[in-house]
């Protein structure tokens, strides 16, 4: 069992490639594949699905996602969520950075 205070989730949202045509996306992305997803990497207190919602409201959200934010992709982070506040920040870090290395063109918050 999960202690309550283990309430904090990492997030994916993929973006509409689009976002390429952004140039501060592209410059934090010198060594993106084309043909792999365009992502934003979050941490929150809420869902995912709420924090989501919360983008694309522009409600505290990152005008990345809030633009060209298409979905969440729960098979990239489900399994690491809930935790820690803590943990969800440096989890945020090192799944961006993973998915970086991997790739992807990430812009994390």
């Amino acid at each position: 069992m999960r202690r309550a205070e283990h309430h904090h989730n990492v997030y994916v949202v993929e973006l509409h490639k689009d976002v390429l045509y952004e140039r501060r996306f592209v410059l934090a992305n010198p060594r993106f594949d084309r043909f792999l997803p365009c992502v934003y990497v979050g941490s929150t207190g809420l869902s995912p699905q709420q924090r989501f919602e919360n983008h694309k409201a522009g409600r505290r959200g990152n005008r990345f996602v809030q633009k060209y934010g298409l979905r969440l992709m729960p098979e990239v982070y489900a399994v690491f969520n809930p935790m820690p506040y803590r943990a969800a920040l440096e989890m945020e870090r090192e799944l961006a950075q993973d998915l970086r290395e991997q790739g992807w063109a990430v812009w994390q918050g």
